[in-house]
């Protein structure tokens, strides 16, 4: 079964965010990616210069367009950088399967993205699709409370995340702890995803990358927790191999594409 998998989302011209992040990690894990662009953005390792939103009206024709033809088994949404957007969005949502939004509105270092119409249109988003995957920094506007400091005040927000309306919620610890704890909650319970630190500069385009994961392999998982934990594998191994790539001055990004680029190199040998 070919999986096909929709990135709603901005671009970033350096390549590791953004739909160009979300589209390499569909074809790495199997998934037939398609994209539709939310924002331009002037962008690099080194940061963000510039933002250019795409027209309401424009980004409804391309969805309007692509769902005609082609209906995705599983859509990421990701940087909505408008309220406009945001709301414009949520109407596609109830036709969609195997939904998953990165809430893309706090930097890891806490910066906001967004205004606060456009944070309250993204809150009401949350209610709408089948995953939400905020960051600490995220899950914290959400609630409009302060930042987890540690696990327990991150396991406590996941559960009042569903409290308020999401289906399912995975957030992620970011460096919280030494062992790169994020955490998973729906209907069932809350539980604790521990992984491997990474230890490296080149975490570009992190969160993209395992949000579209989620969502390239949850049509072939037989539960989210599952889907979750294989990103999330995914994500890891991506890390690890991050400092091979050697991309850019700043905070690279992280290696889509090594298990490929492996047997590329291999073959020839």
């Amino acid at each position: 079964m070919t999986v096909t998998a929709l990135t709603v989302a901005g671009s970033d011209p350096s390549g590791g965010a953004g739909i160009q992040a979300d589209l390499k990690t569909m074809s790495a894990l199997g998934a037939y990616g398609m994209s539709a662009v939310t924002a331009l953005t002037a962008q690099s390792t080194r940061g963000v210069t510039g933002v250019h939103t795409v027209p309401v009206d424009f980004v409804r024709l391309q969805l309007d367009t692509l769902l005609e033809d082609i209906v995705p088994d599983a859509t990421k949404v990701g940087m909505l950088a408008t309220a406009g957007l945001a709301e414009a969005v949520s109407g596609y949502l109830p036709r969609l399967t195997c939904t998953v939004l990165d809430p893309v509105m706090v930097a890891t270092s806490g910066d906001r993205l967004l205004d606060e119409d456009a944070i309250s249109a993204v809150r009401r988003l949350c209610t709408l699709v089948d995953l939400i995957t905020p960051n600490l920094h995220e899950a914290a506007v959400l609630l409009d409370e302060e930042p987890a400091k540690d696990v327990r005040a991150l396991h406590a927000q996941a559960q009042r995340l569903l409290d308020a309306g999401a289906r399912r919620v995975l957030v992620k610890g970011g460096h919280l702890d030494a062992e790169a704890t994020d955490v998973y909650a729906d209907s069932d319970g809350v539980t604790l995803l521990r992984g491997r630190r990474v230890r490296t500069r080149n975490t570009h385009g992190t969160g993209c990358t395992l949000s579209s994961a989620i969502a390239s392999l949850r049509p072939r998982r037989a539960a989210w927790l599952q889907t979750v934990r294989d990103a999330k594998a995914y994500l890891t191994d991506a890390l690890e191999h991050a400092d091979s790539l050697g991309v850019g001055h700043g905070h690279g990004p992280v290696h889509h594409f090594h298990a490929l680029w492996r047997e590329v190199d291999g073959a020839h040998e």
